[in-house]
């Protein structure tokens, strides 16, 4: 998959394609069901597939009040968008010049002076535009304009609900873990490169593995059982997101303590699966009642992995 990063990067060589648009946050199974869309219109009129995403999310520089909690980080984004064999990914970067464009701009300017689009699979819930003046009917109008089709995507359900990241959200904030599952896809997962800590969990029995999450808003907080994957292994382990308030942490970390293991995981990428949602995070009075606490965390994670 080439990535294209800016509009700026684009050249003559990347007119014409089979377009699709959206934020793909979770890249989950109604994605895939787009992507699959996408890639069959690609193969009928021999054009590359091209996914068209905003960084950051337009609702993130409009409405950073109202912006959800990312599923994934951009990495991630980039690899499962990779996985589904797409032949390029446009990322555009979301700023005031591209907010003020109208609808009528956004096409004529990006997607057919830019692009050259020949056909667009797009939800016909899609707004685009200046105060996201333009909608569906307007794109199909503006199609038949400038020479290009549209096509709607299939909505894709499993067991009845309809799949989207708000409802995945939905199942991570309920602790329905194996619902989002099925409609990821997979399971819910973080990926980090683990860091130096405070080595305070150590001096208690409960060394952990951190990762920043760098993010202004988290899908998960609180105390969790997890599966941790890294090294084509998987180990089981109870982990904390949040600030840790009872050591005066200032950054939203993920602290993992990985059942009997005993190697340095530093600098090394690994992927924290969650399982379950023991409790919130809280402060403590003192240091040795959080102790206490993480190893009445610690024996439930054990039991969740035995029962």
């Amino acid at each position: 998959m080439e990535l294209i990063r800016g509009i700026h990067n684009l050249k003559a060589k990347h007119q014409g394609c089979v377009l699709t648009i959206g934020n793909f946050d979770g890249v989950h199974l109604g994605h895939v069901s787009v992507l699959a869309q996408v890639k069959q219109r690609s193969a009928e009129l021999s054009l590359p597939s091209l996914v068209m995403t905003f960084e950051p999310q337009p609702v993130e520089v409009l409405c950073p009040h109202l912006a959800p909690a990312r599923l994934i980080r951009w990495r991630e984004k980039y690899q499962l968008l990779k996985s589904q064999s797409i032949d390029r990914l446009l990322c555009v970067r979301f700023n005031p010049r591209i907010a003020h464009l109208s609808a009528a701009e956004f096409v004529s300017e990006l997607l057919v002076k830019k692009l050259g689009v020949k056909h667009i699979v797009i939800g016909d819930d899609f707004r685009f535009g200046c105060k996201r003046a333009g909608d569906f009917a307007l794109l199909q109008q503006l199609g038949k304009q400038y020479g290009f089709t549209v096509e709607d995507t299939r909505s894709c359900q499993v067991d009845g609900q309809r799949v989207s990241s708000t409802a995945i959200r939905q199942a991570i904030a309920n602790n329905e873990f194996g619902l989002a599952q099925e409609l990821l896809g997979r399971p819910y997962s973080v990926w980090g490169t683990v860091i130096h800590g405070q080595k305070k969990g150590r001096t208690i029995g409960f060394p952990t593995a951190n990762i920043l999450l760098n993010r202004k808003v988290s899908p998960v907080q609180g105390v969790f059982v997890v599966k941790v994957k890294f090294d084509g292994q998987s180990y089981p382990g109870v982990a904390n997101v949040g600030y840790r308030p009872t050591v005066a942490g200032k950054q939203n970390q993920l602290e993992v303590h990985i059942f009997d293991y005993q190697g340095d995981l530093y600098q090394k990428r690994i992927e924290v699966v969650f399982c379950h949602k023991l409790r919130d995070e809280k402060k403590f009075e003192s240091f040795q009642a959080l102790k206490h606490q993480i190893e009445l965390d610690a024996q439930a994670a054990k039991q969740f992995f035995i029962a």
